[in-house]
């Protein structure tokens, strides 16, 4: 059987458990059902970036550099700054992930980490802008670490981490200063995402891998500070109205219990 099969397999596995367990009014783990696991974040893990963290969620752990360069601004914004955030998925993490170019989901987990920090509109990009031609960026790189389930989350929060542990370094006659800055960088606010997926009826909080298997779709809702900025849906199965703004009370009142560890 290749691996291809034994992943089908193990999905079609993970649905039945989840779903006998669901109608038990359990799951997986015994949470309940808007529960988050255990959550840790460490910030100023690395002495070479402007700003990083470690964040985990559960078994989940994603690391976080920030670091900022120089580039040539976008031809339609030409005095603002720019950021971007990028993904990796280390073989170590999993064995399910190889090495080589970008896979679709690391190209995901960056697009919907960057739209919660771009809609939340916390980094101040006019500010950034150095002399014609030439403004600061913001590369904000991940790094998963160990796939528990759930990295959306887990690597929104190191983001958010990691930029609040960021100092703006120093520029002089239009060039970086390595190691001089000029304070820490400013957000009003930190993004964060709550993710939930839909089994049957239920609708569970921070899937597990293996519940991320018997999901039927997926929703990410990003916020701030009492206030929604995003929301993503991925998998082929429905959410009603009502099940959404379930989703949406929910991830506003966990996004100030993700923001406290930061």
């Amino acid at each position: 059987m290749g691996d291809e099969a034994k992943e089908l397999v193990l999905k079609e596995v993970d649905r039945e458990l989840l779903t006998n367990l669901l109608a038990q009014g359990k799951r997986m783990d015994e949470r309940g059902l808007n529960d988050y696991r255990q959550v840790k974040v460490t910030k100023g893990v690395l002495s070479t970036a402007e700003g990083s963290a470690l964040a985990q969620i559960g078994d989940s752990k994603v690391l976080c550099g920030v670091k900022y360069g120089e580039m040539t601004p976008f031809p339609d914004r030409p005095t603002e700054g720019v950021f971007m955030v990028m993904a990796e998925f280390l073989p170590l993490a999993s064995p399910t992930f190889e090495p080589g170019p970008p896979s679709p989901y690391s190209i995901e987990l960056a697009r919907v980490v960057d739209r919660g920090i771009r809609s939340a509109e916390v980094i101040d990009t006019a500010s950034m802008f150095i002399e014609e031609g030439k403004v600061l960026a913001i590369f904000i790189d991940l790094y998963v670490m160990d796939h528990g389930g759930n990295l959306t989350d887990t690597a929104a929060l190191a983001a958010a981490a990691a930029l609040s542990d960021t100092k703006v370094p120093k520029v002089v006659d239009g060039k970086i200063v390595r190691g001089d800055y000029v304070g820490p960088l400013k957000m009003p606010d930190k993004p964060v995402t709550s993710t939930f997926i839909k089994v049957g009826d239920k609708i569970l909080l921070d899937p597990l891998r293996s519940e991320e298997h018997a999901a039927d779709c997926q929703l990410t809702v990003g916020t701030i500070d009492g206030r929604v900025v995003c929301m993503q849906k991925s998998g082929a199965g429905s959410m009603k109205k009502s099940e959404v703004m379930e989703c949406v009370d929910v991830a506003l009142a966990k996004g100030k219990e993700l923001r406290s560890y930061i």
